[in-house]
């Protein structure tokens, strides 16, 4: 009888030990997604841009293609390359990190100049060309969101992967794990909401109740303004986003003037502003990151687009 009591003992000390462990996890994976947050945001702003144009009836199956696209970008390609290099070759992060942003730049930048140039896609065309190939059309459009997820997804999971670099191997890869499936949910949850709240619009203005019925009319309304709002804060998260990625990694990488500028200034209006000092400060930081985007990324447009296409004419003439 003592033995049996003494292994019932042992199997409630294995199971405090695990609940413990548990709650490690879980709260590692809390504080890792949170330093992820401002990304996060940045994801679900870019993804409604992708669906905008496109047969409302299939807006939920594009972001449930691009949903899985976003899972499998983060567990099965960066989740086992971010664990790879931080365990063998942790230096080739910041690099690689570095070019995903270079290509966000880019992305951003070009939007902008397509806008300027008058070479903007016309709704109308987008429309008609989805009409003429559905099934293409749509690969198309989840091809390069799933494309720019992958470089948010990748600046997510090193992010929260920099917060529990102190954690051991498997303590590391379980985190990222819950953290992978963990905003991907929240991300595309919110997008759903987003692109279908029109549609709940409708439902609620049908109904009878007239306070209803006048929230639904002005959710029609409203939604796309809100639409055409998440478009341009979209792009603006892109050059942000890969902004800061090269403002943070030149310094990782020994060049240290540009981003002690910024955090000079950013320490500066911190301390001048009072209470709202950590979100100013932040802003701060943002501006001049989403500059340094603007920068980069109009210098990648003119190498890919602009001096090809005068090489061209001067060998023409």
């Amino acid at each position: 009888m003592s033995g049996l009591f003494a292994l019932l003992d042992d199997v409630a000390a294995l199971v405090r030990l695990t609940a413990a462990s548990l709650d490690d996890i879980a709260g590692a994976a809390g504080r890792a997604g949170a330093k992820a947050a401002g990304v996060v945001v940045d994801d679900a702003a870019v993804t409604p841009r992708y669906v905008q144009g496109l047969d409302p009836r299939r807006e939920l199956s594009i972001i449930w293609r691009i949903a899985r696209g976003s899972l499998r970008n983060k567990l099965l390609f960066i989740l086992p390359a971010a664990l790879l290099l931080s365990q063998f070759a942790p230096w080739l992060l910041t690099p690689i990190l570095m070019l995903g942003g270079t290509y966000l730049c880019y992305e951003g930048a070009e939007k902008i100049w397509e806008k300027i140039s008058g070479h903007q896609p016309d709704p109308e065309d987008v429309r008609a060309a989805a009409a003429a190939e559905p099934a293409e059309h749509e690969k198309k459009v989840v091809s390069g969101a799933v494309r720019t997820d992958f470089i948010l997804s990748a600046e997510i999971m090193v992010i929260a992967l920099n917060e529990v670099a102190s954690e051991g191997l498997l303590s590391r890869a379980v985190i990222l794990l819950v953290v992978a499936v963990a905003i991907t949910v929240l991300v595309y949850g919110v997008v759903a909401l987003i692109v279908k709240m029109d549609d709940v619009g409708l439902v609620l203005a049908a109904r009878d109740s007239g306070a209803v019925s006048a929230l639904g009319r002005g959710l029609v309304r409203a939604m796309p303004v809100v639409l055409a709002i998440l478009s341009t804060v979209g792009v603006a998260a892109m050059l942000w986003v890969g902004g800061h990625i090269l403002l943070v990694g030149v310094d990782e990488l020994g060049f240290h003037p540009i981003y002690d500028f910024v955090h000079g200034v950013e320490v500066v209006v911190h301390d001048a502003t009072g209470a709202l000092g950590g979100f100013l400060g932040w802003l701060t930081n943002t501006v001049f990151s989403a500059i340094l985007g603007l920068v980069v990324g109009a210098v990648v447009v003119a190498v890919v687009h602009l001096i090809p296409k005068r090489g061209s004419t001067s060998a023409h003439a």
